[in-house]
């Protein structure tokens, strides 16, 4: 089955896709790139959706974030809207030059055919697909509320990397992490752009890749890793923005970097630095209570459930129990930099380092160690920090610099 991969982490905004890896046809390691494109700079991830690819990067020269719309399967420009924007946002501390550009993902809303894409500066803008990506609306979240720097947390130095979390869609309303004295969490007509909620937490954003809804005993709802916890909101009608659940989790530098994962009412969270643990966290109507919790962590990479386990790459790929965290097996040789997903037919596909792409089985398939069975190797020569897609069996491959290499699963 060939699937669309519309926002951050695909369809089901998870990291699991319903396409098969294509092992069994002889596909692996994939040949030489279907066709190659540069999309400016940046760790964003791309977007695809009705045979369009959209992506999000900085133009160092012009200094100023520009939007691509491909074919997906040729890799021929179709559209490129620009606007001007700084490297890092305004507010930004620490770590420059270890990032730059934009981090989150842009989000496509089949129902309209609209595009949102969120800067590091604070930009939310909203394009439409079916004119050439014409800009419908945009609100600047520093100039419209005023969003002071992030706090000192932990116990090390200040770091602010501007924006990094993907907005929802969710409904009529595209749903951002601002980070306001207002609320954490704000929701804008996804049409008009005027703003119709804030949330009652008003913690300070966090920086995670992005929102990830659930549904708690009926209930909708969104999960997102603030600067000091993580906090369930209500997405139904009459108490939209309300606190359902918080749980707290602080990191030094507040580096929380990897996206909670759901699966029913469960989010397992992940942090490094002081925090150096994954944990299971579940969430009633009641609140929020730790399952279990191991000493293991994912600097970068998002983790992803499937089928009772849990995986993410990290200096190795792990696999844990999901119900008791009981660690499985850890093997691989990798770096910090990694993103992985889990495909329909039980194998594990990494992207880390300088382009090490790479199929491993399932616990399904090995349950007792980690079984590497291809690797196509460097195939960049810069630090690989957007997340890797697959849609309809092509692969699409980013670094740092906004080079993206299509691989076909032939």
């Amino acid at each position: 089955m060939a699937e669309d991969w519309p926002h951050w982490r695909g369809l089901s905004r998870n990291g699991v896709t319903g396409e098969s890896s294509r092992w069994e046809a002889g596909s692996w390691p994939p040949g030489d790139a279907t066709w190659i494109a540069s999309v400016e700079a940046g760790s964003s991830a791309v977007a695809v959706a009705k045979g369009k690819l959209y992506s999000l990067g900085w133009d160092r020269e012009k200094s100023e974030d520009v939007v691509s719309c491909l074919d997906a399967k040729t890799g021929r420009l179709i559209w490129r809207q620009s606007y001007p924007c700084p490297e890092y946002g305004r507010r930004s501390e620490g770590d420059k030059g270890l990032y730059f550009g934009p981090s989150a993902s842009p989000s496509f809303d089949a129902k309209t055919g609209l595009l949102y894409t969120l800067s590091t500066d604070g930009d939310l803008n909203c394009w439409d697909t079916r004119q050439q990506g014409k800009r419908v609306w945009s609100v600047n979240f520093y100039e419209t509320y005023d969003v002071e720097q992030r706090p000192l947390v932990g116990s090390r130095r200040l770091r602010d990397y501007g924006y990094t979390a993907s907005p929802l869609v969710h409904g009529d309303w595209i749903v951002a992490e601002v980070g306001d004295e207002d609320g954490n969490l704000m929701a804008f007509d996804k049409r008009t752009g005027l703003r119709k909620w804030a949330s009652e937490s008003k913690d300070p954003a966090g920086h995670t890749g992005g929102l990830v809804p659930m549904t708690i005993e009926k209930i909708p709802c969104v999960a997102v890793l603030t600067i000091r916890n993580l906090l369930v909101a209500r997405l139904d009608t009459g108490h939209e923005g309300e606190t359902l659940a918080e749980f707290p989790w602080v990191t030094d530098f507040a580096n929380s970097i990897a996206t909670p994962v759901v699966q029913g009412n469960s989010v397992i969270v992940t942090s490094e630095y002081n925090q150096y643990s994954i944990a299971r966290i579940d969430v009633t109507r009641s609140g929020a209570k730790e399952v279990w919790k191991q000493p293991y962590a994912s600097g970068v990479c998002s983790p992803v459930i499937h089928k009772g386990h849990v995986y993410w790459c990290w200096r190795g790929v792990y696999c844990l129990e999901f119900a008791t965290g009981r660690p499985l097996w850890r093997g691989g040789v990798f770096g910090d930099t990694a993103s992985c997903l889990v495909t329909k037919d039980d194998r594990l596909v990494v992207w880390a380092d300088r382009g090490e792409l790479v199929l491993a089985e399932t616990a399904e398939r090995s349950p007792k160690k980690f079984t590497e069975l291809a690797r196509k190797r460097s195939v960049f020569q810069k630090d690989v920090w957007p997340h890797i897609v697959l849609s309809e069996g092509r692969f699409y491959c980013k670094d740092s610099d906004g080079n993206l290499q299509c691989f076909e699963l032939r």
